[in-house]
């Protein structure tokens, strides 16, 4: 496969998840907004978000003051913020127009569409967006767009590196919702109790795992059985240990003469959640843990850009 055409289907799908991630760290926020909690416990958590996402001086260059509804708004709909849900999906959908044809027809029709309709929702006059009305809609649009691409995509190298871009970048969207509680996650404070239960439980959900976190433990949540399912469960399709696996499979399945070692790496990072244990990670401490996977996953980024992709500038 051409590099142009590897790299446009790869960032495509990165776009596409790097929306839902901040789709679903935003609803994580706005509900949390929602709660009779001090206006200050939010304020913190959006500024530990911003900090992960390392946005939060692009940010205060413009607004200042973390406010939770500038905030909302800086992350979702702001045209001029590059990380924004809008931008993302405006990507998505210029790299899915440049390679056109690699892509059924259906998923290029609902690629176009999704940016034509975000577009209109947000257009100047057309009324306030609803914050948690346009983050649910991005997450089912998205949905969507992995279903069709499941469902429609020939099993070729096209839809490999769609794997790629897609589990990369949800596997640093779990690790960074996750650091962004890292306070609650040092060494002694993740055995018993939790310093504010209804924060994990909206952390959960906003990860569609609440449900699955009750079935998996049957008791209250603790940050330790959180990080547990959300690190090291391969059952759980946006674990790290998941993405990790999905990964591997995916560059194995592009691998040239040159990527033997991003192979190798790729493999590493699997095995190291696979055989890994928690108690060897809380010994470590999960917030350093995580660092050091958000690091792996960055240089991988960069390694299979070295390997598959369009150098920079080209």
């Amino acid at each position: 496969m051409l590099s142009r055409t590897a790299d446009h289907l790869y960032w495509m799908s990165r776009y596409i998840e790097r929306a839902e991630g901040l789709a679903r760290l935003v609803d994580a926020h706005y509900r949390m907004s929602l709660l009779p909690n001090s206006a200050d416990t939010l304020v913190n958590s959006l500024r530990d978000s911003m900090v992960t996402l390392r946005v939060l001086d692009e940010y205060s260059v413009r607004h200042g003051a973390v406010i939770p509804n500038a905030a909302f708004q800086f992350l979702t709909t702001d045209r001029e913020f590059s990380g924004s849900i809008l931008s993302c999906l405006r990507s998505a959908r210029e790299n899915a127009r440049a390679v056109r044809g690699s892509l059924t027809s259906e998923l290029w029709e609902t690629l176009n569409a999704t940016w034509l309709d975000a577009r209109a929702m947000t257009q100047v006059g057309s009324g306030s967006v609803d914050t948690g009305q346009f983050v649910e809609w991005v997450k089912e649009r998205s949905h969507l767009t992995r279903g069709v691409s499941i469902g429609t995509m020939l099993r070729d190298e096209a839809f490999y590196f769609t794997r790629i871009g897609t589990f990369l970048e949800r596997g640093d969207s779990t690790a960074r919702l996750l650091q962004a509680r890292r306070r609650d996650l040092l060494p002694g404070s993740d055995a018993a109790s939790v310093p504010d239960p209804f924060e994990w439980s909206i952390l959960l959900r906003s990860l569609s795992a609440f449900e699955i976190y009750r079935r998996i433990y049957r008791n209250v949540i603790t940050p330790i059985n959180v990080a547990d399912m959300l690190l090291l469960r391969d059952e759980f399709p946006r674990s790290l240990i998941r993405c990790a696996k999905e990964v591997y499979s995916n560059v194995r399945s592009v691998a040239n003469t040159q990527s033997a070692e991003t192979v190798r790496r790729a493999g590493s990072m699997h095995a190291r959640l696979q055989f890994g244990r928690m108690s060897e990670i809380t010994e470590v401490g999960i917030g350093v843990f995580l660092d050091a996977y958000v690091g792996q996953l960055a240089d991988l980024g960069n390694r299979v850009a070295s390997d598959f992709l369009v150098p920079v500038g080209a």
